[in-house]
């Protein structure tokens, strides 16, 4: 089951990655508060003829809040700092989030990382830092926003890590949509204008995130994360800056430069190097959850 959690993280990188684009685009248009509700509402109302469980606990409920009100806060940080910043920038910092989860994991529940998992975790913030910006790191405006919200991309992991897993995977990945969508669609309605230049290119922009992005990606991120530890997840997760550049290159055309190839092999060492420790065990302990248990 293990093995099939961390599979799954890793096509949830990929589909995180997939989705730089669209996210690039909607930010171009000025889009933020309302490309984030509409794309979360959205991806809520598609799970939501699937879930076959009863009515949410009110248990349930503070959790699917608390990991929604955690989603608004990152993705608006994401979202509003690309306004003000370059894409490299914005994929580096972000991506240091999985530095974070160690630090966020000793400090709330006094769990000491794993020596291997420190490591991994500076090995991927390094390969990071030389795939997304070639080595040539420019502050710029935005950047501060960006690192505001790693820091809660990381919370958000942690707080899945740890929560999730005590119910159904569908119901509260559509519930943290619900309340994340409509946060940013409140936020929206008062700060942003509403007048889009080219309505079709958001419309796709916010339909493929929908359904890949969000209603996919993290769906299966909430399930995966009930079987791997938060800062193992994290690092497979960072494989998203690796994808995101090699859909450039692929879709794109973006060429890759020798110092960012050698960004992405770092980042792939960090994951096996998450995993090795795992393996000098000798155990790997899946985590037990709501389905298993009924």
């Amino acid at each position: 089951m293990r093995l099939k959690a961390d599979l799954t993280l890793f096509l949830v990188a990929i589909l995180w990655g997939s989705a730089f684009a669209a996210q690039r685009v909607a930010g171009q248009m000025g889009s933020v508060y309302l490309f984030n509700g509409a794309r979360f509402l959205l991806a809520a109302m598609i799970l939501f003829p699937f879930i076959r469980h009863g009515k949410a606990t009110h248990q349930q409920w503070i959790w699917m809040s608390a990991a929604g009100a955690i989603l608004f806060i990152a993705s608006a940080f994401q979202q509003v700092g690309m306004l003000t910043t370059t894409a490299g920038n914005a994929g580096f910092i972000t991506s240091l989030y999985v530095i974070f989860v160690p630090f966020v994991m000793f400090v709330g529940w006094r769990q000491k990382p794993h020596w291997m998992a420190v490591l991994a975790a500076i090995l991927a913030g390094v390969g990071a830092f030389l795939l997304s910006t070639g080595g040539m790191f420019e502050v710029r405006k935005g950047d501060a926003l960006e690192l505001a919200g790693a820091f809660f991309w990381a919370l958000h992991v942690v707080l899945l890590g740890k929560f999730a897993l005590r119910f159904a995977s569908l119901s509260f990945a559509a519930g943290q949509f619900f309340v994340g969508g409509v946060l940013n669609a409140l936020a929206g309605l008062f700060v942003e204008n509403h007048i889009i230049a080219e309505p079709i290119r958001l419309t796709g922009a916010i339909l493929y995130t929908a359904v890949f992005s969000v209603g996919l990606g993290y769906t299966l991120q909430v399930w995966a994360q009930r079987h791997t530890p938060p800062t193992d997840a994290a690092l497979i997760l960072s494989l998203e800056a690796v994808f995101a550049v090699l859909g450039g290159w692929l879709v794109l055309n973006e060429t890759l430069i020798p110092v960012q190839l050698m960004g992405c092999f770092l980042i792939l060492m960090a994951v096996v190097l998450s995993q090795a420790k795992e393996w000098n065990s000798g155990k790997i302990e899946p985590q037990m959850n709501a389905d298993e248990i009924a």
